[in-house]
C-alpha cells in the first residue's frame, strides 16, 4: 500500500523522504498528510466494500433482462463502490482548512468511521 502511495506521490510531485527518527512519518508535511488521507480513504473504502448489497430486482421480459445486464456491465458496482467512496472523502476533507494540520485530519478520519459505524448499526438494525 505504500509503494503504491509512493509512486503516485512522486509522480505528483511530492517528496516521498522518510524522517530520519521516525520512519513511518514522511519528512514533508503534505506528503505526511496526503499519506494519512490515502489511508482513510482505503479504510472507507473498505468498509463501504463490506455494505451489504441491495438484491435485484429481475426484469418481467427477457429484452428488459438483456438492457439491464448490458447496463450492469458498463457500470460496474466496483467503479460505483470506489467512486462513492472517493466523493464522500474528498467531501469530508474538503471543508478542512490548511491550517488544521495533522489533527484536522485524523478528526476528518474519526468523523468517516463514525460515520460508517452509524450506517451500519442501521442496517443491522432495520
Amino acid at each position: 500500500m505504500r509503494n503504491a502511495f509512493e509512486a503516485w506521490a512522486q509522480r505528483d510531485g511530492h517528496i516521498v523522504r522518510r524522517r530520519e527518527d521516525k520512519p513511518e512519518e514522511y519528512l514533508v508535511f503534505e506528503t505526511q498528510r496526503r499519506w494519512v488521507i490515502w489511508q482513510a480513504a482505503l479504510a472507507h473504502g473498505k468498509t463501504a466494500a463490506a455494505a451489504p448489497k441491495l438484491p435485484a430486482a429481475k426484469p418481467a421480459h427477457k429484452e428488459v433482462a438483456a438492457s439491464a445486464q448490458k447496463s450492469l456491465q458498463a457500470l460496474p458496482d466496483e467503479t460505483a463502490m470506489r467512486n462513492r467512496v472517493l466523493n464522500e472523502v474528498l467531501d469530508a476533507f474538503s471543508d478542512l482548512d490548511d491550517a488544521a494540520g495533522i489533527e484536522g485530519a485524523l478528526k476528518v478520519i474519526q468523523s468517516l468511521k463514525k460515520k460508517q459505524k452509524a450506517l451500519a448499526e442501521d442496517k443491522a438494525g432495520s
